[in-house]
């Protein structure tokens, strides 16, 4: 008889995301894909060539480590680099979820969070925004929700995927000083994509926060898997207690502080996409579409059916990320390329 695993397995499925197809190809113009599409900074590449394969790379990531501390303006005992911040999503959930424990997710969001505290045991309790009130988050009527099903943990992403939605900060203040037995997970992934964004480091004294970024997707190392979490030196202690050592390879340790040093490109570049974005959105609107307001980069655009939408645009050789994923039949996303790249887009919804 062979050895079952833990029946929590059983019922656990993998999880869609944007950026790849099976049917992936050269000419394959990937929308699907929320990553800065003018790519990382030219200094990485130099950055790289330095790098002895042959040796172990830092086990703890130090030196990127002590550069992100000092980015963050907090000592190196509250940050902890992973594997891509998804690492860091399945290390909280291994750290702080038994079986049983209740975790609230905000939703329609990255499909990980709840996959993650499905793995160990925990109830995954959604708590969902709505289209009609363009995915706008009542902050008190979430509140009132936590404090009765106390959730030892609370994922929120800010700017949410895929809504492009963005909570202010003196709503964020107000569940962590609400629900100070739970710690909220705020997931900034995207925040970088954000004009005039408010910094969470304001909020960091809070013991019941912890932050997650990503590196991949507003620098551009996608395929480099980098990403890191500030919080209270307990947080991250006990974080670095379940994370593998050399969990973040040689590469991507030297081009995430290649990246870092160069902000000149990561400004310029955001500038450039903020505009194809608003040039994007304006086309799609002359068409007759009616893509739903956000503050990054993405965003949800409604048809009838996603699935039919996408078939369509992938015969033409564009991906999409269809909402089927996200609880959206009715909505896909579209992620902002270069202007050519979305002229391309436009000229294909033309001819549909």
């Amino acid at each position: 008889m062979p050895i079952r695993p833990r029946p929590e397995i059983d019922g656990v499925l993998p999880v869609t995301h944007g950026g790849f197809h099976s049917a992936h190809r050269a000419d394959l113009l990937d929308f699907s894909s929320n990553v800065n599409p003018f790519g990382p900074s030219p200094c990485i590449w130099d950055a790289m060539r330095l790098v002895s394969i042959g040796q172990h790379p830092d086990p703890r990531a130090t030196p990127l480590r002590q550069v992100l501390a000092q980015v963050e303006g907090v000592s190196t005992r509250q940050v902890l680099v992973g594997n891509g911040s998804v690492e860091l999503i399945y290390h909280l959930a291994v750290t702080y979820l038994r079986a049983g424990d209740r975790v609230l997710v905000v939703e329609p969001t990255f499909g990980e969070y709840a996959t993650a505290a499905a793995i160990m045991g925990a109830e995954v309790i959604p708590w969902r925004t709505h289209p009609e009130e363009d995915f706008a988050l009542d902050i008190d009527a979430l509140m009132r929700f936590a404090h009765q099903v106390k959730p030892r943990l609370l994922f929120l992403c800010n700017p949410n995927n895929p809504t492009g939605t963005y909570i202010e900060r003196d709503a964020i203040e107000q569940l962590l000083r609400g629900c100070p037995d739970t710690l909220l997970v705020l997931d900034e992934a995207f925040v970088r994509f954000v004009a005039h964004a408010w910094s969470s480091r304001e909020l960091r004294a809070f013991d019941n926060l912890i932050v997650l970024r990503s590196l991949t997707k507003d620098y551009a190392l996608t395929g480099l898997r980098v990403g890191y979490a500030a919080a209270a030196p307990t947080i991250i202690a006990a974080l670095e207690k379940v994370q593998p050592p050399w969990s973040v390879n040689a590469f991507a340790q030297v081009a995430a502080i290649a990246a870092l040093c160069d902000e000149g490109h990561l400004r310029d570049s955001l500038a450039a996409l903020a505009h194809a974005k608003n040039d994007l959105a304006n086309d799609l609107a002359r068409l007759g579409f009616t893509p739903l307001p956000s503050r990054v980069h993405f965003f949800l655009l409604p048809v009838p059916s996603a699935a039919e939408f996408a078939r369509k645009l992938l015969e033409r050789n564009i991906l999409v990320r269809h909402g089927a994923s996200f609880g959206l039949p009715t909505f896909i996303r579209i992620a902002t390329r270069r202007p050519e790249e979305n002229a391309r887009l436009v000229s294909v919804l033309e001819s549909l």
